[in-house]
């Protein structure tokens, strides 16, 4: 078992052992137990009283944060040439077709989302061995398949993102950085939470929401009471 190192020891003697914080305290905290040199992310897991292996249980969606994630996001827009001008003007990083389509082929994969058209999935689907494993496959799902590019990308550069649920029953994402204010820390946080909620699935029985936890990168967990998220 490796040893914890200073910084790591000092981080967690500043979480009260057992105690389950407020999301308000809490997005303080993580701050205050941040020690790397560069601007960490600042994460959330939620688990889920939900079986992820029955379909019906199945919880994925999107979400726009309020502040957006605080990361620097390179979108690929897949368009017919119709359609350029209006990706380029929303400000995709990359904007083309059968071009891209070949890079990938080739092995390019240096973008963090693909938005596309339905016309256009026909091609992109033998690209799914490149972009299935690097969770870059548009998907109707998360927006990321739609004729109306501009939004879409717009909507990315602006802090949409999408998450699914593990096979754990565990939700994991980024909600931002720690050089955030608290506050945008909770309203990201909350407005990730109301949305999960929403997506309860009514097959689900029993306690929704089983724990929460915010951490930063190489930060320990702070626990986080459920009913908390409710403050204003």
């Amino acid at each position: 078992m490796s040893k914890l190192t200073k910084n790591q020891k000092l981080a967690s003697s500043k979480i009260e052992n057992g105690k389950v914080y407020t999301l308000k305290e809490a997005t303080v905290l993580v701050k205050e137990i941040t020690l790397t040199k560069f601007d960490a992310s600042v994460d959330v897991d939620v688990r889920l009283g939900i079986d992820p292996r029955k379909s019906n249980q199945m919880v994925r969606g999107v979400v726009s944060l309020p502040h957006g994630t605080g990361k620097v996001v390179r979108v690929l827009a897949l368009c017919t040439p119709d359609k350029e001008a209006e990706a380029k003007e929303a400000e995709a990083d990359y904007v083309g077709l059968d071009e891209y389509i070949e890079k990938i082929k080739n092995g390019w994969t240096d973008i963090d989302i693909i938005i596309t058209m339905p016309s256009i999935m026909g091609k992109i689907g033998a690209l799914g061995r490149i972009l299935g494993p690097r969770g870059l496959m548009p998907n109707p799902k998360s927006g990321t398949v739609t004729n109306d590019i501009g939004k879409a990308v717009r909507e990315v550069k602006q802090g949409k993102i999408d998450f699914k649920v593990d096979k754990t029953g565990i939700v994991h994402s980024s909600v931002g950085k720690v050089s955030f204010s608290p506050d945008k820390i909770f309203d990201n946080v909350k407005e990730f939470i109301f949305t999960l909620i929403k997506l309860k699935p009514s097959t689900a029985k029993g306690t929704y929401m089983k724990s929460i936890y915010l951490s930063s990168t190489m930060s320990p967990g702070i626990k986080i009471d459920p009913k908390s998220v409710d403050e204003s």
